[in-house]
C-alpha cells in the first residue's frame, strides 16, 4: 500500500463513495462502502459466535464502511461451506449475536447477515454426506475436498426454504439491518441455477424458471418473515464461468449459468422487491477472485465484471453492489460516476486496511492498496494449493485484527498453508483425486 496521507482536509475533494444511498425499501445507508463478505474461519465446532467476531466487526465499523456483510452465516449447523463457519438455526446464540450485530452498526453502520446453504460444496473434513440439487462431485482443482453428495428431495427442499427464512427472522430480531441471500459462488442456489449442476426433472429442474425457482422461493419466505422494510440483498453470479478464461465477458461456461440467465434472474427479483444485487461470478470448479498473483493480477485485471455490470445498467433499477478489484477511490469514484454500481463491494483491502473507507472519505487519501503475492515459495505447493492459500491468509489477517492486533502484510505463504491445514486437517494436503473420484 502506499502511503501518502498529507492532503489537508481543505483540500479533499468531493467524493461519490461518501454520499448515502436510499434502498428500494427505504433504509438509507450512509456511504457507497459495502464490505462483501468473507469466511473469518472464527467460529469453534458448535458453530457459534464469538467475541472475536465482536472485536473484528467492530473495527470494521469504526473503519467507516457503510454496510458490512457477514461471511457465511449457515442455515443448517450440518452442512458448512467452510470450517469456521457460524450457523443459525434457532436462538441459543441470541445474546451473542446481539453483540454482534451492535458491534457490526456502530458508528452508523449497516451490518447485514449473509444466509446461506453449501449444497455440494461442503468440505469431506467436515462433511461426508453433502446434499445438493442432483449427484455430482465438484470438478476442477477443489473437487478432491468434496465428497459426493445427495440428491435433495422435495421435502428437503420446503426444509431448506424454512430454514432460510428462519435464519433471516433470528437476524432481524438479534439487530441485523439486514441479510444478504448468497446464490452465487458454487453454492447450493447457484447449483439450482446452473444447468449442468442441475439435472432434476421436477418442477425445480430443466428451464431457467424451473431452474430459479428455488431462489424465488428462498426470497419469498426470507420476504415474508423480515416485513417489507427490511433490508434483503442477493449475491448472483454474472455467470459460471471465471474472467481468466473468458475470451470476452459475454462468453458464458458451455452449458452453465450465462449472463443472459443471470440479467432474467435480476429482473425477476427486482420485480419482488429486492433491495440490492451483488454482482459477482464464477464457482470453486471455475474460480474468479481466488488467485494469488496480489497486485500484479490487479492491475491486470482492473475492476472486475465491468462490462456485465454496463450491460445490466440499462436493464435495472435496482442498486447493484460491483465487487472485486476495488483498489483505489478513483476507480471507485468513476465506477459510480458512470452509474455502472451504486455501491463499491470491497473485501480483502479491507482485511489489510480496515479503515480504509475513513481513510478515503475523512481523510482524502488517493493511495491504491497493493495486495501481497501470497506463496510458499515452493512452486508444486504454490501450484497445488494457490487458491487455498489466498483464503487462509485474509483469514490470519482477519484473525490478528479480531485479536486486537494489526494486520501484517509480512506473514509468508507456509504460515497460511499451516493454517488450511489446522483448518481442514492433514486431508488439505492429501493428493488430488482422479475426476469422478473422491
Amino acid at each position: 500500500m502506499t502511503n501518502d496521507t498529507s492532503v489537508t482536509k481543505a483540500a479533499i475533494p468531493e467524493t461519490l463513495v461518501a454520499e448515502p444511498l436510499t434502498l428500494p425499501c427505504g433504509v438509507t445507508v450512509k456511504n457507497r462502502f459495502y464490505k462483501s463478505a468473507m469466511n473469518e474461519a472464527l467460529a469453534g465446532r458448535d458453530c457459534a459466535p464469538s467475541e472475536a467476531h465482536v472485536r473484528l466487526y467492530r473495527a470494521w465499523a469504526q473503519g467507516g464502511t457503510g454496510v458490512l456483510v457477514t461471511g457465511n452465516v449457515m442455515v443448517d449447523h450440518t452442512q458448512l461451506g467452510e470450517p469456521g463457519n457460524v450457523a443459525v438455526e434457532d436462538e441459543r446464540d441470541l445474546v451473542m449475536l446481539r453483540r454482534w450485530a451492535a458491534a457490526g452498526t456502530e458508528n452508523g453502520a449497516h451490518c447485514w447477515m449473509q444466509i446461506n446453504h453449501p449444497g455440494r460444496q461442503s468440505p469431506i473434513t467436515i462433511n461426508p454426506h453433502p446434499l445438493a440439487p442432483s449427484a455430482g462431485k465438484v470438478d476442477g482443482e477443489y473437487g478432491h475436498f468434496f465428497a459426493e453428495p445427495t440428491e435433495l428431495t422435495r421435502d428437503q427442499i420446503r426444509d431448506i426454504i424454512h430454514r432460510f427464512a428462519n435464519t433471516a427472522r433470528i437476524a432481524k430480531k438479534a439487530g441485523f439491518t439486514g441479510v444478504e441471500i448468497h446464490a452465487a459462488h458454487g453454492y447450493l442456489i447457484n447449483q439450482f441455477l446452473s444447468p449442468l449442476d442441475n439435472q432434476r426433472t421436477d418442477e425445480y429442474g430443466g428451464s431457467l424458471a424451473n431452474r430459479a425457482r428455488f431462489l424465488f422461493d428462498v426470497f419469498d419466505a426470507v420476504r415474508e418473515a423480515v416485513g417489507p422494510r427490511f433490508p434483503i440483498a442477493v449475491k448472483l453470479n454474472s455467470s459460471d464461468v471465471p474472467i481468466a478464461i473468458k475470451v470476452n465477458e459475454r462468453d458464458g461456461a458451455p452449458g452453465g449459468f450465462s449472463e443472459e440467465e443471470s440479467i432474467w434472474v435480476m429482473k425477476r427479483l427486482e420485480a419482488r422487491g429486492v433491495d440490492l444485487i451483488d454482482i459477482s461470478g464464477g464457482t470453486y470448479a471455475k474460480p474468479v477472485i481466488q488467485t494469488n498473483s496480489g497486485a500484479a493480477e490487479d492491475r491486470r485485471r482492473g475492476v472486475y465484471f465491468t462490462d456485465f455490470a454496463r450491460r445490466v445498467k440499462g436493464e435495472l433499477t435496482v442498486p447493484v453492489a460491483l465487487t472485486g478489484g476495488f483498489r483505489n477511490a478513483a476507480d471507485m469514484n468513476r465506477a459510480l460516476s458512470e452509474g455502472i454500481t451504486q455501491m463499491i463491494g470491497i473485501a480483502r483491502p479491507l482485511a489489510l486496511v480496515p479503515d480504509l473507507p475513513n481513510r478515503i472519505i475523512r481523510d482524502g487519501w488517493q493511495g491504491s492498496v497493493d495486495l501481497p503475492r501470497v506463496a510458499t515459495g515452493i512452486t508444486p505447493l504454490d501450484k497445488a494449493f494457490g487458491g487455498i492459500l489466498v483464503i487462509s491468509w485474509f483469514e490470519l489477517q482477519m484473525h490478528r485484527i479480531a485479536r486486537g492486533h494489526r494486520p501484517d502484510p509480512r506473514i509468508g505463504g507456509m504460515r497460511a498453508l499451516l493454517f488450511a491445514v489446522k483448518q481442514h486437517g492433514p486431508a488439505a494436503l492429501s493428493p488430488r483425486r482422479r475426476k469422478g473420484r473422491q
